[in-house]
């Protein structure tokens, strides 16, 4: 089955037929989309268009985007049940949760066939650094404070291997992870961390890896209060659909994403424990190890 462009068209329209039965019927007359801002307005409207487009065909009405003005606002938009559907990153999602509770769990995308994802510390090639120990000292980048894979996991590694944000020369947030690893390319930082593809990207370029994160869930699709548990199972499965149809729909999102699996809140259980850490450490001077130590094994 072939998802054709033409379909775009659609979320223009309004769709009188409807999958859904009367008594599913949701009240509104279209079905909102939350994402987070990690790019342009204009970027995810490219991206997201196609994905809209078959929603709103599957489920017949239109389905429109609405992009957050920051994650805080993508969290208290979604936690408030003022969009219908939504996308999240890992971090996001878990807080989300902390702060509003459960939503309906729909899927969670696949990169190069894996539901999880990990990220490198890592360092130019001719570095002499060879370990964590060895980062005592110097210069070191990480991605936006919103970021899983170049913020809060690595920050957490370093933690792990005692070496706390006081403990680095210096340290900086940057916009994007690719930021990142150019800054450490052309001699600006020691070290950085970034997400595995995008260290793949530039490690022909000149970069090693020193240590890897351990792996986290990928980025999930959930939808809101707005939607009943059926009307939720049913958007799980045509999303799910998207698996046996030959279409761009996902790639077009990201070009690794390979598919979609039913998603499980207790995969994120791993990414929560990090979080109380990262939290603890942020409330106190010093980042002091053995209180923080405590938060982990009280998660």
């Amino acid at each position: 089955m072939k998802f054709h462009k033409s379909v775009y068209a659609l979320l223009c329209l309004f769709f009188t037929a409807s999958v859904f039965s009367q008594d599913e019927q949701p009240s509104s007359a279209l079905l909102k989309f939350g994402v987070h801002p990690y790019l342009t307005a204009k970027n995810l409207q490219t991206r997201f268009t196609p994905l809209l487009a078959y929603l709103s065909e599957q489920l017949g009405k239109p389905v429109v985007l609405e992009i957050a003005k920051s994650y805080t606002n993508h969290i208290q938009i979604v936690g408030e049940d003022k969009v219908d559907i939504a996308y999240f990153g890992p971090v996001p999602y878990v807080k989300l949760t902390q702060v509003y509770g459960q939503k309906h769990l729909l899927a969670n995308i696949q990169v190069k066939g894996k539901s999880t994802f990990r990220g490198a510390i890592f360092v130019p090639t001719q570095s002499s650094i060879k370990t964590l120990a060895d980062l005592q000292g110097k210069r070191f980048a990480f991605g936006s404070q919103n970021s899983t894979m170049s913020h809060y996991v690595p920050r957490y590694v370093l933690w792990k291997a005692d070496i706390p944000l006081s403990k680095l020369a210096t340290y900086q947030h940057l916009t994007h992870n690719e930021n990142v690893a150019l800054g450490v390319l052309m001699g600006e930082y020691e070290a950085g961390a970034v997400k595995e593809d995008v260290f793949h990207k530039y490690e022909a370029q000149g970069l090693k890896a020193v240590a890897w994160t351990p792996q986290i869930a990928t980025h999930v699709f959930v939808a809101t209060n707005r939607v009943t548990t059926q009307e939720a199972k049913h958007l799980q499965t045509v999303l799910l659909t998207l698996n046996e149809l030959e279409t761009e729909i996902l790639t077009n999102i990201k070009s690794s994403i390979t598919g979609l699996v039913v998603a499980k809140d207790e995969n994120y259980d791993e990414l929560r424990k990090i979080l109380k850490v990262i939290t603890c450490l942020d409330s106190q001077e010093g980042e002091s190890n053995e209180s923080c130590q405590e938060a982990e094994l009280s998660h």
